[in-house]
């Protein structure tokens, strides 16, 4: 259970500054990762509750210095909190700090804790959907130079380089659901797609549901038709909201 002094003050002071980020890192990016933190609490009950609350909620306030070393400027924040110097000892805000460091997809190192474990996984939530919006949110926000074609192909690659069989991210709890998601979105490593300019050609975005590609399963065919529908519907109408 956790502390509602500290779900406050995290209410207060530290959700509010997401709204400055990118659409793929503002507020429902961090509460799922809380959300999804505090389920991974109920399986390991030696956690301490309040330690992975603030975790997950400080994870990525290093953003407001930019992408790159996002991580490392996010440890830094809660080290210098007051209300968590106030609330932690020193040795929990050093466990703390370590973990924020800890979660970046791309960290080929295992997290030095079981509290950076439980925050990297949840900031790891593999679902499909939640996935192809946030992949195409944060294209959309430091990529405006590419058009639909740009950002479909721009979507794929990421996805198979970060999801496909030799993809950088790592999944550190064997069983967790994302352990088990993340298998079935292996399945990109042996799909084709068409490159940008085939796809104009086939006049993709006034037809997003005609995508020629071979897939292993049913479900990853929806997934990319997904992609090919939500780009679409931006695209027709000059940048909506998805």
């Amino acid at each position: 259970m956790v502390s509602p002094e500290i779900i406050d003050y995290v209410e207060r002071e530290i959700i509010p500054r997401y709204a400055s980020f990118d659409k793929a890192h503002q507020e429902n990016h961090v509460r799922m990762v809380i959300e999804q933190s505090l389920k991974l609490v109920e399986h390991t009950p030696s956690i301490n509750a309040d330690m992975v609350y603030v975790i997950a909620a400080f994870h990525d306030l290093g953003l407001i210095n930019g992408r790159e070393n996002h991580h490392r400027d996010s440890r830094i924040i809660p080290e210098a909190d007051e209300f968590v110097r106030t609330h932690f000892t020193a040795e929990q805000i050093r466990i703390m700090g370590e973990a924020v460091e800890d979660h970046r997809a791309s960290n080929s190192q295992k997290p030095r804790s079981e509290y950076g474990l439980i925050v990297d996984e949840a900031d790891r939530f593999i679902d499909p959907e939640t996935i192809i919006r946030r992949t195409i949110q944060y294209g959309l926000a430091n990529y405006p130079q590419l058009d639909s074609a740009g950002h479909y192909q721009r979507t794929i690659e990421h996805l198979h380089e970060k999801y496909g069989p030799k993809g950088y991210l790592k999944v550190w709890i064997p069983w967790s659901d994302n352990a088990k998601n993340l298998k079935k979105l292996h399945a990109l490593g042996s799909m084709r797609f068409s490159t940008a300019s085939s796809m104009r050609k086939q006049s993709l975005w006034n037809s997003p549901h005609r995508v020629r590609l071979t897939l292993l399963s049913a479900s990853i065919t929806l997934a990319f038709r997904l992609i090919a529908d939500i780009l679409g519907r931006i695209f027709s109408t000059s940048r909506a909201r998805i």
